[in-house]
């Protein structure tokens, strides 16, 4: 018959303790990255990001990447300010470029035409400080998705799959500024 060895069992109970007891300690650490207090002493991520002026995306009229640069900077607007106008003044100014590419990935061998398609958003992007006027962030980012185009009979449906496309990855493109600026309100770097 098979007795546990007692030592090993207790070796095991006094690791599982231990494991609990140092999550314990660590438990008030936890702040959330965009939380009302700032983990540090002075103003949270949330109120620096609702102080940062994002410019309009400069692009000739009546052009995708036109619209394309409404739709980031609205998402941004949106996030920094929390669906609310603004309320404070702007210590921060953004300035984002942006450039869209479409790549074929899969092509019909009998009618020559394409059946699925990337599309690509590359976006630069500074932040410029407006107290001192130098930039404290630039950084590039971008976006690929892929859509389908169902045959040469649906035309409208492969046109309507490319705009969904580009609303997707302008979505990717605002949420990675987002992150990359709370990222520096939060660590300064």
């Amino acid at each position: 018959m098979w007795w546990p060895d007692k030592a090993l069992e207790f070796r095991r109970f006094g690791r599982i303790a231990f494991a609990f007891g140092l999550a314990g300690l660590c438990a008030g650490c936890f702040q959330p990255l965009y939380g009302s207090t700032s983990p540090i002493s002075g103003a949270s991520v949330k109120d620096k990001l609702a102080g940062v002026d994002i410019q309009p995306v400069e692009a000739p009229n009546g052009t995708s990447i036109a619209r394309l640069g409404v739709e980031v900077r609205n998402a941004l607007i949106f996030d920094f300010g929390g669906g609310q106008g603004k309320t404070m003044s702007p210590t921060h100014a953004l300035k984002i470029n942006m450039a869209g590419t479409r790549q074929q990935v899969i092509v019909d061998t009998t009618t020559a035409r394409p059946d699925v398609e990337n599309y690509g958003i590359d976006a630069v992007y500074t932040l410029v400080d407006l107290n001192t006027k130098k930039i404290v962030v630039r950084g590039r980012t971008f976006a690929r998705v892929s859509f389908d185009i169902p045959g040469q009979q649906q035309r409208f449906a492969g046109v309507r799959g490319l705009r969904d496309a580009e609303d997707r990855a302008s979505q990717v493109i605002a949420e990675q500024i987002k992150q990359r600026l709370a990222s520096f309100f939060l660590a300064g770097t």
